[in-house]
């Protein structure tokens, strides 16, 4: 985090409002990567070997967040999205995670990431949770691409 503070000049740590399990709202917390709404260069690597993310391990502890879970999105997100209604009410259902299913998958898209989260929710296991977080470290090693493409096998 000093290295954020002698790179960036601002606070290390963003915190923002997500929305969690059953739709109610908590703090989460990242280590900050942008500047004048640009990715810095730390920031780059932060974002691309998950460093980022750490201090979720607060939101983990405080029960916010598991390890594994539907991304916590925004008030704005879920708006954007379309998934506030009545229909969307399972995603709700669990937890929000540091990594998922919907972070892997080779495409970013609404409806894929929603699939994905709802496979996840049907068959949420220890095994299926040990699998995303193997594929999920072995993101900064081998790229987002490579692990993407074998979220599946």
């Amino acid at each position: 985090m000093l290295i954020v503070v002698l790179f960036e000049w601002k606070t290390p740590v963003f915190v923002q409002d997500r929305i969690g399990r059953m739709q109610q709202t908590f703090t989460i917390y990242k280590l900050r990567t942008m500047k004048n709404g640009r990715i810095t260069l730390l920031g780059r690597i932060f974002r691309k070997t998950g460093i980022d993310e750490l201090p979720q391990l607060i939101n983990i502890l405080k029960g916010d967040m598991n390890f594994v879970g539907p991304r916590p999105l925004t008030k704005e997100d879920i708006v954007r999205l379309k998934w506030d209604g009545e229909s969307q009410l399972r995603r709700w259902s669990v937890k929000p995670g540091i990594t998922g299913m919907a972070q892997l998958v080779n495409v970013c898209d609404a409806n894929v990431s929603w699939n994905a989260d709802m496979e996840y929710i049907s068959n949420r296991s220890v095994k299926l949770d040990l699998k995303i977080i193997w594929k999920s470290m072995l993101v900064p090693i081998l790229g987002k691409s490579n692990v993407k493409q074998h979220i599946h096998k």
